[in-house]
């Protein structure tokens, strides 16, 4: 494999930026060409480039609403009820680059900086896990004041803490791009996923909107996924930042990415993040996108994703609208952040107040989001069992093809959830969580799994904790 991969680290890049927007330089595609490409999307085998530029050009009402219909199934099929959840953990906000959109920019002299010290990640860590997070994303900017000496400290300290049996299960990062050797160090602190947004695929946007700083440069930014894996990680995220450059190229070439990844490394990425440019104080542009995503646009592009990419997970944050962020869990999302803040020390009360990195739309708390979730017959999962089984990477994607990972995620995302309910909730969210556990226990876990997950379940109900297949 690392031949392959060094080969991969010093070829042309493989985002060809006219290549990919030339692919969108046509007409819509027929209803009945709409019709093809969407019985091949629900035969669960993905779509090639092209056919996803023919379904990014679809603009009737009619043609998108048989992509959304169909990118429900997709996710029906493969996913079924469960919704993993975390929560963002900001340790510092400090940042060399000078990204236009951004609020943690450093040109942005009204941010109040931050770096937490060891004791504050403890309250932090200890607030979420009060509130009954067990997965969290760890994340700060890039800055030689924040090494990754300091992070991997935030890593540890997180991982250490308790709250009465409470602790956190899995963390995963997200932090600006390393070297193949400061990889292989992440990857011994025990995380998950590995998650960096190349924001724009476009390298004339990206220089537009990078002026300055180490991640001005497009390339170390696009490759960083070569040197994670040849690292060692195993699972890894990307993303870009909807509304820098036209949506439906940055699609295109996140479905690119995923492919080069598959055939570098026989594995694409784990998850696929969707953000949408917001505002952001101190950070002008995010207020004005310079390619703005209308919510049905937006919608569309998520159910194209899931068509495309129907192993993948797709991640949504709290960037959006309570009532979107809904929706979507019905069109692709399988992954979603809650009762998120974006500033380094806010989910301590006492701590001073920190600049944030963007605004957010969705500020429900987790509770709330949870029982909301129960209302539309959502699982809340807050599982981490496959990265403790060592079900990660190509191991992972040779369980999930067939359909067999479904023997394991439903069952440990009822216990998760059980655990939650146990712990955490009040008494209505209970109530109404135990009997959507006990409905989907019988009714929608393998018959091969069924007898002694409900067995799991009421050793969860005795006071067992961690549970899972």
């Amino acid at each position: 494999m690392n031949s392959v991969v060094s080969r991969s680290l010093v070829e042309k890049p493989f985002i060809d930026r006219d290549k990919l927007y030339g692919l969108l330089d046509a007409h819509e595609p027929s209803p009945v060409r709409l019709g093809e490409l969407l019985d091949k999307a629900l035969k669960l085998g993905g779509l090639e480039l092209s056919e996803v530029a023919e379904l990014l050009r679809v603009e009737s009402s009619e043609g998108i609403r048989r992509i959304m219909e169909a990118a429900r199934l997709v996710k029906q099929e493969i996913y079924g009820k469960r919704l993993v959840l975390f929560a963002p953990l900001y340790v510092a906000n400090y940042c060399d680059n000078n990204c236009v959109y951004c609020g943690f920019r450093k040109a942005n002299s009204s941010l109040n900086r931050v770096a937490l010290n060891l004791g504050e990640v403890r309250q932090e860590v200890e607030a979420l896990l009060r509130q009954g997070h067990k997965r969290l994303l760890m994340l700060m900017g890039e800055s030689e004041k924040t090494t990754l000496d300091y992070f991997i400290e935030t890593i540890r300290t997180a991982y250490s803490v308790r709250v009465g049996e409470q602790n956190i299960r899995r963390i995963n990062v997200e932090i600006a791009p390393l070297t193949v050797e400061d990889f292989a160090r992440l990857k011994k602190e025990n995380i998950g996923t590995y998650a960096c947004f190349q924001e724009t695929y476009d390298p004339v946007a990206y220089k537009k909107f990078h002026p300055s700083g180490p991640k001005s440069d497009y390339e170390w930014r696009l490759l960083v996924m070569d040197r994670a894996m040849e690292g060692c990680i195993d699972d890894v995220g990307i993303g870009a930042l909807f509304g820098l450059a036209d949506y439906r190229f940055e699609v295109l070439a996140l479905i690119e990415h995923a492919r080069h990844l598959e055939a570098a490394f026989g594995c694409g990425p784990h998850t696929v993040s969707v953000p949408r440019l917001e505002p952001a104080e101190g950070a002008p542009l995010a207020s004005r996108p310079p390619h703005p995503v209308s919510d049905e646009d937006f919608k569309k592009l998520v159910a194209v994703i899931r068509l495309a990419l129907p192993y993948t997970g797709i991640i949504l944050s709290t960037r959006e609208s309570e009532e979107l962020r809904n929706e979507l869990f019905n069109y692709g999302v399988s992954q979603i952040s809650a009762g998120s803040r974006t500033n380094p020390g806010a989910y301590d009360e006492d701590h001073p107040e920190s600049g944030a990195q963007f605004s957010l739309g969705d500020h429900r708390s987790l509770e709330e989001v949870i029982s909301c979730l129960i209302d539309q017959g959502y699982v809340p999962s807050f599982c981490t069992g496959c990265y403790r089984k060592g079900r990660v990477g190509a191991d992972f994607m040779d369980l999930a093809k067939p359909g067999l990972i479904k023997a394991y995620c439903l069952p440990n995302a009822l216990f998760t959830f059980a655990e939650y309910l146990g712990d955490f909730a009040s008494q209505d969210v209970r109530a109404r969580g135990m009997a959507l556990i006990r409905r989907l226990a019988e009714t929608e876990v393998p018959e091969s799994r069924r007898e002694k997950t409900l067995a799991e379940l009421d050793s969860i109900a005795a006071g067992h904790r961690d549970v899972y297949f």
